[in-house]
Protein backbone atom coordinates (compact mmCIF):
# COMPACT_ATOMS: atom_id res chain seq x y z
CA UNK A 1 0.00 0.00 0.00
CA UNK A 2 1.60 3.93 -0.39
CA UNK A 3 -0.21 5.90 1.43
CA UNK A 4 0.33 7.39 5.48
CA UNK A 5 -2.05 7.72 8.07
CA UNK A 6 -1.99 10.63 10.41
CA UNK A 7 -4.29 10.86 12.86
CA UNK A 8 -5.34 14.41 15.07
CA UNK A 9 -7.63 15.04 17.39
CA UNK A 10 -10.74 15.15 15.74
CA UNK A 11 -9.20 14.33 12.35
CA UNK A 12 -8.20 11.47 9.97
CA UNK A 13 -5.80 12.11 7.09
CA UNK A 14 -5.04 9.18 4.81
CA UNK A 15 -1.97 10.68 2.19
CA UNK A 16 -1.89 8.40 -0.94
CA UNK A 17 1.65 8.25 -3.45
CA UNK A 18 -0.55 6.20 -6.22
CA UNK A 19 -3.82 5.25 -6.87
CA UNK A 20 -4.86 1.80 -5.31
CA UNK A 21 -7.41 0.17 -7.43
CA UNK A 22 -10.86 -1.68 -5.50
CA UNK A 23 -12.00 -2.10 -2.06
CA UNK A 24 -9.49 -1.26 0.48
CA UNK A 25 -10.33 -2.05 3.77
CA UNK A 26 -9.47 0.52 6.93
CA UNK A 27 -7.61 -1.88 8.00
CA UNK A 28 -5.42 -2.51 5.02
CA UNK A 29 -5.30 1.07 5.42
CA UNK A 30 -3.36 1.10 8.57
CA UNK A 31 -6.43 2.20 10.65
CA UNK A 32 -7.32 0.05 13.68
CA UNK A 33 -10.59 0.02 15.95
CA UNK A 34 -9.09 1.69 19.25
CA UNK A 35 -8.55 4.80 16.52
CA UNK A 36 -11.65 4.84 15.24
CA UNK A 37 -13.33 5.76 18.82
CA UNK A 38 -15.22 9.12 18.36
CA UNK A 39 -16.54 9.80 22.05
CA UNK A 40 -18.21 13.65 20.48
CA UNK A 41 -19.68 11.85 17.68
CA UNK A 42 -17.64 14.20 15.20
CA UNK A 43 -16.05 12.76 11.86
CA UNK A 44 -13.36 14.54 9.97
CA UNK A 45 -11.65 11.65 7.10
CA UNK A 46 -9.51 13.49 4.85
CA UNK A 47 -8.29 11.92 2.00
CA UNK A 48 -5.30 13.39 0.35
CA UNK A 49 -5.02 12.79 -3.16
CA UNK A 50 -2.32 15.29 -4.47
CA UNK A 51 0.62 12.90 -4.87
CA UNK A 52 -1.80 9.76 -6.77
CA UNK A 53 -0.13 11.19 -10.75
CA UNK A 54 -2.55 9.13 -13.06
CA UNK A 55 -5.59 7.52 -12.03
CA UNK A 56 -8.76 6.05 -13.59
CA UNK A 57 -11.94 6.46 -11.07
CA UNK A 58 -13.74 3.30 -10.41
CA UNK A 59 -17.61 3.82 -11.84
CA UNK A 60 -19.27 5.36 -8.82
CA UNK A 61 -16.35 5.71 -6.00
CA UNK A 62 -17.42 4.64 -2.76
CA UNK A 63 -17.15 4.95 1.05
CA UNK A 64 -18.72 2.55 3.83
CA UNK A 65 -17.86 3.60 6.86
CA UNK A 66 -19.34 0.80 9.61
CA UNK A 67 -20.17 1.49 13.15
CA UNK A 68 -20.54 -0.84 16.47
CA UNK A 69 -23.62 1.13 17.84
CA UNK A 70 -27.05 1.29 16.00
CA UNK A 71 -27.30 4.76 15.24
CA UNK A 72 -30.03 7.10 14.64
CA UNK A 73 -29.78 10.01 12.11
CA UNK A 74 -26.37 11.08 11.16
CA UNK A 75 -25.83 13.91 8.90
CA UNK A 76 -22.62 13.00 6.39
CA UNK A 77 -21.07 15.72 3.98
CA UNK A 78 -18.08 15.62 1.13
CA UNK A 79 -15.98 18.29 -0.37
CA UNK A 80 -13.44 17.59 -2.69
CA UNK A 81 -11.10 20.56 -3.39
CA UNK A 82 -13.27 23.21 -0.85
CA UNK A 83 -16.58 22.31 -3.03
CA UNK A 84 -19.25 20.42 -1.58
CA UNK A 85 -19.99 17.48 -3.57
CA UNK A 86 -22.34 15.90 -1.16
CA UNK A 87 -24.87 16.80 1.81
CA UNK A 88 -27.10 14.08 3.01
CA UNK A 89 -28.19 12.18 6.54
CA UNK A 90 -28.69 8.51 6.74
CA UNK A 91 -31.16 7.35 8.96
CA UNK A 92 -30.75 4.45 11.46
CA UNK A 93 -28.43 1.71 11.35
CA UNK A 94 -24.74 0.14 11.92
CA UNK A 95 -23.54 1.54 8.66
CA UNK A 96 -23.59 4.45 6.16
CA UNK A 97 -22.56 4.05 2.22
CA UNK A 98 -21.54 7.35 0.65
CA UNK A 99 -21.50 7.37 -2.77
CA UNK A 100 -20.02 9.62 -5.00
CA UNK A 101 -20.54 11.26 -8.48
CA UNK A 102 -17.47 10.60 -10.53
CA UNK A 103 -18.21 13.22 -13.22
CA UNK A 104 -17.90 15.78 -10.24
CA UNK A 105 -14.93 14.41 -9.08
CA UNK A 106 -13.25 14.71 -12.53
CA UNK A 107 -14.68 18.26 -13.08
CA UNK A 108 -13.11 19.30 -9.97
CA UNK A 109 -9.39 17.81 -9.75
CA UNK A 110 -6.80 20.29 -9.48
CA UNK A 111 -3.07 19.83 -10.87
CA UNK A 112 -1.78 20.12 -7.32
CA UNK A 113 -4.62 19.68 -4.77
CA UNK A 114 -6.66 17.42 -4.44
CA UNK A 115 -8.57 16.44 -0.81
CA UNK A 116 -11.72 14.65 -0.33
CA UNK A 117 -12.67 15.48 2.91
CA UNK A 118 -15.62 13.41 4.43
CA UNK A 119 -17.56 14.99 8.00
CA UNK A 120 -19.97 13.06 9.56
CA UNK A 121 -22.38 14.35 12.42
CA UNK A 122 -23.77 11.00 14.78
CA UNK A 123 -25.85 11.77 17.39
CA UNK A 124 -23.94 10.49 20.31
CA UNK A 125 -20.65 8.66 20.62
CA UNK A 126 -19.76 5.73 18.05
CA UNK A 127 -16.90 3.01 17.49
CA UNK A 128 -16.39 2.82 13.86
CA UNK A 129 -15.00 -0.56 12.64
CA UNK A 130 -12.20 -1.15 10.79
CA UNK A 131 -12.22 -4.48 9.32
CA UNK A 132 -15.70 -3.56 8.11
CA UNK A 133 -15.13 0.07 6.66
CA UNK A 134 -14.19 0.54 3.01
CA UNK A 135 -13.22 2.82 -0.14
CA UNK A 136 -13.44 2.27 -3.23
CA UNK A 137 -11.78 5.18 -5.40
CA UNK A 138 -10.33 3.76 -8.21
CA UNK A 139 -10.18 0.86 -11.20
Amino acid sequence: MSQQVELNQGEIRLTFTSPEGGKLKFSELGLKDENLSLDGGLLRLVFDLDQVGDHRYYQVPTIEVAYREEMDETHWQCDFNGEMILDKTDHHGHSTVILLDRNKLVKLEQRHENRLVLHAEFPGPVHLLAEDSYIHFYV
